[in-house]
């Protein structure tokens, strides 16, 4: 069976959905998943070919493959890509990038 790849076109981009933990006060870890909420962060995967202004002009991204990012919870699109989760959004649903 052949590898599916996507690449999102348009102001598109693939996130690859991380699992937030949350601590109990007795410690213990529970994960966003287990709660039935969406996660909130992700990685992005991919970028699509970009938005265009009105008069035709490509916008650059401003962000890139492999950042950590923060996004709106209801706006992605839920896709399952070879059995893997993934989320489809547009950069105006991404809220901040994650430095560490």
């Amino acid at each position: 069976m052949s590898k599916i790849t996507i690449k999102p076109i348009g102001e598109y981009i693939l996130v690859e959905p991380l699992e937030e933990e949350e601590k109990t006060a007795s410690g213990l870890l529970i994960q966003t998943s287990s709660k039935g909420e969406r996660p909130q962060r992700g990685k992005i995967s991919a970028l699509g070919t970009g938005k265009r202004d009105e008069n035709g002009k490509l916008i650059e991204f401003n962000v890139e493959v492999g950042q950590e990012v923060l996004f709106k919870k209801y706006s992605p699109e839920d896709i399952e890509i070879d059995g893997k989760s993934y989320l489809l959004m547009k950069e105006a649903d991404i809220l901040a990038v994650i430095t560490e």
